[in-house]
């Protein structure tokens, strides 16, 4: 196999794992508002908490998938890289903007203990939550689609020639699906009521979810000339959405977060492997489209990266295993401390 399709392989399991990771961490700061809402602001100060608190020991470690795939882009395909960010320069602006305010939120609501500035934070959360996977499903679906791409691998069109019904549903669908992952997550590390108003949030967002995620793969997939391969993974997307809810029916939450864990991952490989052997499908003219060849850096620069991913992406796993199997077992509001900080708790296993 060429060392330029084994790197297009490895940046699709990147992003692919990023969506899957961070999905959560998104659906929860979405959820909020709506799970954390208590019968007085005492209540509602608990079960903000302990919402924020399921995500506490894996969100920053799950960002870095977002900054390996953006740093092995640029390594391995500098021209896909440089095309993409010229042509998504103001919706990536606004998705590291976001991420900053969200974490900032995430690290800062707990270091004063008045609900005014809690508050606050709160929506920052919230902002820095939904606007991620909205800008990026509408930035990966346009690549996808197929963008305005001249002979000197420029970026011709403008922010308005981005929004499209298309990339639209593939924002809507990407925060709806999250919105769901996050739900299924909190039910599945939590105890007692919030565990099941996220089961009911589910079961409610997850049907929703449901439906976007078939629309978006079918109109994907007759537009962009589907393979026999794209059907059954976007097939699979769709029965593990189904089956995820069937688990949240019957109370296995582990099932129903393993369903749109595979849902999420089907539906992001399924893009990949539409574009594949393309990186930038250009709609001006086919053969000025990127591709896994001429957008690609030199032999040596792929055999020197692809050496030192065989050392050091296996610790990078083992060490996010371990994590996640140290922080595997599920917390409650009366694990919680009584004293105001921190928030995002580190608790025991």
């Amino acid at each position: 196999m060429e060392l330029t399709t084994v790197w297009f392989i490895l940046i699709a399991v990147l992003w692919t794992g990023y969506f899957i990771l961070e999905g959560f961490d998104f659906g929860v700061g979405m959820m909020l508002p709506i799970v954390g809402k208590g019968k007085n602001a005492a209540e509602t100060e608990k079960r903000r908490r302990l919402v924020l608190t399921t995500i506490g020991p894996f969100w920053d470690g799950n960002e870095v998938w977002l900054i390996t795939a953006g740093g092995a882009m640029f390594a391995a395909f500098p021209h896909w890289y440089a095309t993409m960010f010229s042509g998504f320069y103001l919706p990536l602006l606004l998705v590291l903007v976001a991420l900053i305010v969200r974490n900032v939120g995430l690290e800062y609501r707990p270091k004063r203990n008045d609900m005014t500035w809690r508050r606050r934070w709160d929506l920052m959360i919230v902002f820095g939550s939904v606007l991620p996977p909205l800008l990026l499903g509408v930035a990966l679906t346009n690549t996808v689609r197929g963008l305005p791409i001249d002979q000197n691998m420029e970026f011709t069109g403008s922010l308005l020639s981005l929004l499209n019904p298309l990339s639209l549903l593939g924002g809507v669908t990407h925060v709806v699906v999250s919105l769901a992952h996050g739900a299924f997550f909190v039910a599945l590390k939590t105890k007692g009521d919030v565990r099941e108003l996220a089961r009911g949030l589910g079961a409610r967002v997850g049907v929703v979810a449901g439906v976007l995620v078939a629309a978006l793969l079918l109109w994907l997939g007759v537009a962009s000339d589907g393979t026999a391969l794209t059907w059954a993974t976007s097939a699979v997307a769709v029965v593990a959405l189904v089956a995820a809810l069937a688990f949240n029916r019957r109370g296995a939450e582990g099932a129903a977060f393993a369903g749109t864990f595979v849902t999420i991952g089907m539906t992001v490989a399924t893009y990949f492997l539409l574009l594949f052997p393309d990186v930038m499908p250009s709609s001006t003219n086919e053969a000025w489209s990127l591709t896994t060849t001429n957008a690609a850096s030199s032999h040596l620069t792929l055999t020197i990266m692809t050496w030192a991913a065989v050392i050091f992406l296996p610790i990078v796993l083992a060490y996010s295993a371990y994590n996640y199997w140290v922080f595997r077992k599920r917390v409650s509001i009366q694990m919680l401390s009584e004293e105001s900080a921190p928030q995002i708790e580190r608790v025991e296993s």
